[in-house]
């Protein structure tokens, strides 16, 4: 993994340049950019560039396996909060806080399933969302 641009004397494009000193942090960022350094994935993981390294395995299909174990976790939760959740939390990034927790209570307090969740919990019992 890594931003090769800067060895073929162009900007690095698809947000490296944006997105990047907000993943890692602007130092390491540059470092990276700057020196096109190629990083392999324990490296990536340890600086925060991403979540997870797993062992390839027979298959082939290692990340893929990860990935839905990963969406397994996921899917219990009400599926309209995680479908505003997506995009209010890189609005949390560029607008702040304040305004983040302002948007999401605004999206999810009118829905069937916040409701439901709040039930759920209180009896002690799995949610049974409906998207709603």
């Amino acid at each position: 993994m890594g931003l090769v641009e800067t060895k073929l004397a162009i900007i690095p494009g698809a947000g490296g340049t944006q997105r990047l000193p907000r993943t890692i942090g602007v130092s390491l960022a540059k470092e990276l950019i700057f020196s096109a350094r190629i990083v392999d994935g324990e490296e990536a993981k340890s600086i925060g560039l991403i979540s997870h390294v797993v062992e390839q395995n027979e298959a082939g299909d290692a990340a893929y396996r990860r990935a839905l174990a990963l969406a397994r976790e996921f899917l219990p939760q009400g599926p309209v909060a995680m479908r505003d959740l997506y995009g209010n939390i890189f609005l949390g990034i560029v607008f702040g806080v304040n305004d983040e927790l302002l948007l999401c209570s605004l999206q999810t307090i009118p829905t069937k399933d916040r409701i439901e969740g709040l039930l759920a919990f209180k009896e002690k019992r799995p949610p049974r969302y409906k998207g709603e």
